[in-house]
């Protein structure tokens, strides 16, 4: 039986920077006989399996590659996570709740990589909830992050040192892709553009992208279900590079363009879901309208502005229906084979009023009086509450 315990032995040496030596001290046992253990030339006793596990923080089922039930235990962790909707929201009442349940997961199971990098995604999060985001316009215009404010988030130091963990180590491309991009967003914003840079530059091209790839490696229906998911991933990003466009110079608002263009990103989801089935994507919907209309509202398009709020309450609405627990595909014709991503139920429309604008830059202060001082905010208020 080929159990390959040397094998799992030297890795989980390697991925918590032990040596040899201080394995071999730690269960009382030569160096000689570790290294036999890792060239597979003789196994331990049974005696010393237990502090074996225990040296490095796991399970002897684990030791033994008997992952299954933890791998099911960790996917149960996650989705209590994901129950909380966190990306959809505005609050920072989930964070407690969410690190406590992911540290004690990772008491369980250590140096889980799924844990690690889910932690790592609520952490940062949790620093945008928690310290707000600090900008200011330098004298071209120019959004600048003000780096002072920023580097007091312990919430994103603490992701950047599981982040850089894990790209170190990790073999999961997915994992290393999203522990790059939180790195990339979180550097950019502790004012080390350089270590920003580096990250990016450790990724592929958009062009060499996994979507693009698998859109031309497949044939039949697999091509065209990866041909939908990369139409609509692609609009996705197109319209959150188009709204950072949006900000980062405020002599951008001094005229209707910011409306042209988010209504212009708006039209390119409905160009491809053209039935009106927006999917997951309803939640970036309800995002842009709710942008739209504190710009409306600033331009003077008050009647637009409120039609804007509507027709975010509606993507809520529609969103809600998705997040039944059950499998949901899209149903236009470019996309009808790709499926919607599942979630738990949520309410997402009672959120919308703390939610807006969604987008906080430039200052909204002036605009967020003003409208809510008018009697169809409170009218709107109650619809979403409804």
């Amino acid at each position: 039986m080929n159990l390959k315990l040397g094998d799992k032995i030297k890795d989980l040496r390697k991925r918590n920077g032990r040596t040899q030596e201080a394995l071999a001290e730690a269960v009382g046992v030569s160096c000689q006989a570790v290294s036999r253990w890792e060239k597979s030339l003789a196994y331990p006793e049974i005696e010393i399996i237990p502090s074996i596990a225990n040296y490095f923080g796991i399970s002897i089922d684990e030791l033994f590659g008997y992952e299954c039930e933890r791998d099911k235990k960790v996917d149960k962790i996650i989705a209590r996570i994901e129950a909380y909707g966190i990306k959809a929201r505005s609050d920072s009442e989930w964070v407690d709740d969410c690190t406590m349940i992911l540290r004690e997961g990772l008491a369980e199971f250590p140096y889980n990589e799924k844990l690690m990098i889910t932690l790592a995604d609520v952490l940062a999060e949790a620093g945008w909830r928690v310290y707000g985001e600090h900008h200011y316009y330098d004298e071209d215009g120019y959004s600048r992050v003000d780096y002072s404010e920023h580097c007091r988030n312990g919430y994103w130091k603490e992701s950047v040192k599981l982040c850089e963990n894990l790209v170190d180590t990790t073999k999961d491309n997915k994992i290393f892709t999203e522990a790059v991009r939180i790195l990339v967003l979180l550097y950019s914003n502790l004012g080390n553009s350089e270590k920003a840079m580096e990250y990016a530059l450790r990724t592929p091209a958009i062009e060499n992208s996994r979507e693009i790839f698998l859109a031309s490696s497949a044939d039949g229906k697999d091509k065209a279900k990866y041909i939908g998911d990369a139409l609509l991933k692609s609009v996705s990003e197109i319209a959150k590079l188009l709204v950072q466009g949006l900000m980062i110079n405020k002599n951008n608002y001094k005229t209707d363009m910011p409306i042209d263009k988010i209504n212009g990103v708006i039209s390119l989801f409905q160009l491809i879901c053209d039935d009106e089935n927006f999917g997951e994507y309803n939640g970036q919907l309800i995002q842009l309208y709710l942008y739209l209309s504190r710009i409306q509202w600033e331009r003077g398009y008050q009647d637009e502005a409120f039609e804007s709020l509507d027709k975010a309450l509606r993507h809520a609405h529609a969103l809600e229906k998705l997040l039944d627990g059950e499998e949901h595909y899209f149903t236009a014709p470019l996309i009808s084979l790709v499926k919607c991503k599942s979630g738990s139920p949520a309410k997402i429309a009672a959120l919308l009023p703390e939610d807006w604008p969604f987008y906080s830059s430039p200052d909204y202060s002036k605009v967020e009086a003003e409208i809510k001082a008018d009697p169809r905010w409170e009218k709107w208020v109650s619809k979403c509450r409804m």
